[in-house]
């Protein structure tokens, strides 16, 4: 293998799942643009000579860019990762070396915030129960499932301006909820402009039948959801969490699903997979999901585009639109 230019540190499956041909031919002609070739490999340790590498593509699993990486490649001047955070290998070397990193969370943020809408109508109309009482011998509509309600006028809490909250806001928004937001990065006024009223997180599980996570993961927001904040919600309200599993405490949420007092919703977990006798598994009042909230096909091609974009335009010597800065990594989930 000669010295590549361009190398993709991407499974064949995932470049299946993210790069169209014509998106892989766009790598290609980057790397002819920038002098050299174009390789798709497992993993970087199968590339015997990084010295011409100057763009190296991502994906889930990638290694740390540490001194020791960075000594094998001196020329490396972009970063582009398929996914969106990339907090797990971005480091302090490599924003020191001037290294530009971007990434294509912005096209993850609306599937993600349609299964977040698709999990608030499931629990504000009981559809889970109540296709668990159906499936049970000579089982019908229990009552005690609990009161269903429309999503219109319904008081939902966005925990989060992320990205994705902000998507789910527009959602709920459009179907005529009554969002509340709570963020300490946003102001009332901004609030007001993303349609949402601005409020502390305790008035807010106070008041929400449903209450959506979309916060980052941050020193100050683990277990931000814990016992005494689930105490606070609504009797019958939804928790839906398709954010990150670090959010919750998750011990005190079991403990709380177990009374059947609220629902939940949830497509992360703090162990991945799921461990096979969770009691969640067999609870009507919960929800699961594997992690696949931004799994579309559609969305996954998105990802792949913005990905050849940045790279297009990096051998172009444009601007690029998706760039992180080591303040954004910092608050980054």
């Amino acid at each position: 293998m000669t010295a590549p230019v361009l190398v993709a540190v991407v499974s064949a499956e995932l470049m299946a799942e993210f790069f169209a041909d014509a998106d892989v031919e766009r790598l290609r002609a980057a790397a002819s643009a920038l002098g050299g070739e174009y390789v798709r490999v497992d993993r970087l340790a199968d590339v015997p000579d990084l010295g011409a590498a100057r763009v190296v593509v991502t994906s889930w699993g990638a290694v740390p860019f540490d001194a020791g990486l960075l000594a094998r490649m001196p020329r490396l001047e972009l970063v582009a990762h398929t996914g969106a955070t990339v907090k797990a290998f971005v480091t302090d070397e490599l924003f020191d070396r001037g290294v530009q990193v971007t990434q294509a969370g912005a096209a993850m943020a609306r599937p993600v915030a349609e299964v977040s809408l698709a999990f608030t109508l499931l629990l504000l109309h009981r559809i889970g129960e109540m296709s668990v009482a159906l499936r049970t011998p000579g089982g019908w509509y229990d009552p005690a499932v609990g009161v269903q309600h429309q999503i219109l006028g319904a008081p939902i809490a966005v925990i989060g301006a992320s990205r994705t909250g902000r998507s789910y806001l527009e959602l709920i928004r459009a179907l005529g909820a009554r969002p509340m937001l709570v963020d300490p990065t946003v102001d009332a006024a901004e609030a007001a402009a993303l349609g949402a009223e601005k409020v502390e997180l305790d008035d807010a599980l106070r008041r929400a039948r449903i209450v959506a996570l979309h916060a980052p993961t941050l020193p100050v927001t683990h277990h931000m959801i814990g016992e005494r904040e689930l105490a606070l919600m609504l009797d019958g309200a939804g928790l839906v969490n398709t954010a990150r599993s670090w959010l919750i405490d998750g011990d005190a949420l079991e403990a709380e699903l177990l009374t059947g007092r609220i629902s939940a919703a949830l497509d992360v977990f703090d162990e991945e997979p799921m461990p096979h006798d969770s009691p969640l598994r067999s609870r009507a009042n919960v929800l699961l999901t594997p992690h696949r909230a931004a799994g579309t096909v559609e969305g996954r091609r998105e990802q792949g585009r913005i990905v050849a974009d940045e790279v297009e335009a990096f051998a172009a010597g444009l601007p690029l639109r998706q760039t992180v800065t080591r303040e954004q990594l910092a608050v980054m989930a």
